[in-house]
């Protein structure tokens, strides 16, 4: 499997899973982030495998729809990066220590 694509999967699900019924939060959990075997789910849940394979990828095409939509990843991503620009420049100031503090609030709010 794809790094990236799992990293991903994995961010849209941290963002999305609430939007998720409990079978498919269940099979993408499983998948992605306890990394199982399609064959695996599916003998957990005494199902076929290309049953669990077609739950997985309706629910991914769900996933990046949603995220079309509602941007949360990307959103998050953008403030992330700027972030860590707000963090450089102060380390190359002397900027105060209650800016600092500001700043990583901020970066811990996501």
């Amino acid at each position: 499997m794809n790094l990236d694509k799992t990293m991903r999967m994995n961010y849209l699900y941290d963002f999305y899973q609430s939007l998720l019924t409990p079978k498919q939060r269940s099979y993408m959990s499983l998948y992605y982030l306890e990394d199982y075997s399609l064959g695996e789910i599916a003998e957990e849940f005494d199902v076929s495998r290309q049953a669990v394979y077609d739950n997985i990828k309706r629910t991914e095409t769900m996933l990046e729809q949603y995220e079309e939509k509602l941007l949360l990843l990307k959103k998050f991503q953008e403030r992330q990066q700027l972030v860590l620009q707000l963090k450089s420049i102060l380390d190359e100031t002397q900027a105060s220590d209650e800016i600092k503090q500001i700043v990583d609030t901020i970066e811990k709010l996501d």
